[in-house]
């Protein structure tokens, strides 16, 4: 896999690919079994392929090392981990760092580290209905993965959090089937991670746990399935569920990736919106769109690039162009007046 810029003349002929295959539309009564029946395609692809379609992916730590505590424990007891014996699979390319227009203040430097118990969360297991306290409860550093579907990412994090006392890891799925593979894992222990059945565009379903507590949220080739018009909605919804200071971790499908340009004329459901041949759906993003989306949800932008590879199939002797977009998102700490001091 190359590192590759590309030229004006190839990004003017995937443009020209895209309105080529864009021109006829999926009909929109054909669209509506495509929304409404999403988590049973989805079903069926892990009934289908089961753990075996997608590769670990191991590569998220150099990428995300924000999925662990920073402290220098941390770092001494991550250098023993397997994270350090995969050989490295993603290189990003440079992109220029722009915040959005702030109305809160950044939160201190070190800020995400591991925190105390909260004693609102004891609070929170003791309400209404709830006798026992929540997964998780208390643990001092949780993440969320959206989308986990069959445990390619939480098993390569819960091998590491393993050496770290007090992490937690959340995974959620709107398929049942992806959620059921994650649990019957034999790497699965209820004792650091909480799987569970979860529609993220259902902006009335509770999670497992209160807003506000999580530290990180994984949102890895998971956004791109959803209709674009119920995207700034579950950035909304994700952002409630982040602690000040915790961090939003983006990676997905860019524009005019190879995946967009593969799809054939009458695969397209919207502008740039394509549903495959399994009934699953895929949307390509630019730079721009991920920074409104989660800006207007209220977290900084950290980082924002497209990644652009060279991928041969020497096999095939095809080339292929990989576009993906990775982002970086803060929830910043609410302003407070600045003392006289």
């Amino acid at each position: 896999m190359d590192h590759m810029q590309w030229s004006k003349e190839e990004e003017d002929a995937a443009r020209k690919k895209v309105e080529e295959n864009s021109a006829t539309r999926v009909a929109p009564e054909e669209q509506v079994k495509f929304e409404s029946d999403a988590n049973k395609y989805w079903d069926i692809f892990y009934q289908t392929h089961k753990n075996k379609f997608f590769k670990n992916r191991n590569w998220l730590l150099r990428e995300f090392p924000e999925i662990l505590p920073v402290n220098q424990n941390t770092k001494e007891k991550v250098g023993e981990s397997s994270w350090d014996q995969v050989g490295s699979s993603i290189s990003r390319t440079q992109g220029t760092e722009t915040h959005c227009q702030e109305s809160f203040v950044s939160p201190e430097p070190g800020s995400r580290g591991r925190s105390a118990p909260d004693p609102d969360l004891e609070e929170y297991s003791k309400g209404p209905g709830k006798t026992e306290p929540f997964p998780g409860s208390n643990a001092t550093f949780r993440i969320l993965e959206v989308g986990c579907g069959a445990g390619n990412s939480v098993f390569p994090i819960l091998n590491t959090l393993q050496n770290i006392p007090g992490s937690f890891l959340y995974c959620c799925d709107f398929a049942s089937e992806a959620v059921e593979l994650v649990k019957s894992h034999e790497s699965y222990s209820e004792a650091q991670c909480s799987a569970f059945i979860h529609d993220v565009c259902d902006d009335g379903l509770a999670y497992p746990f209160p807003d506000g507590i999580l530290d990180v949220v994984l949102l890895v080739f998971v956004l791109s399935s959803i209709h674009p018009d119920r995207m700034q909605a579950v950035a909304h919804r994700l952002s409630r569920l982040l602690k000040p200071g915790g961090m939003l971790l983006f990676r997905d499908h860019g524009r005019y990736d190879n995946a967009q340009l593969r799809f054939k004329k009458g695969r397209c459901l919207s502008e740039n919106f394509y549903v495959r041949g399994d009934g699953t759906r895929a949307y390509f993003f630019t730079k721009g769109e991920i920074r409104r989306m989660f800006c207007e949800a209220g977290l900084h932008e950290k980082q924002n690039l497209v990644d652009h590879r060279l991928q041969v199939n020497r096999k095939k002797q095809v080339q292929m162009h990989r576009v993906w977009i990775q982002g970086k998102f803060q929830k910043p700490s609410p302003w407070t007046p600045q003392s006289g001091n």
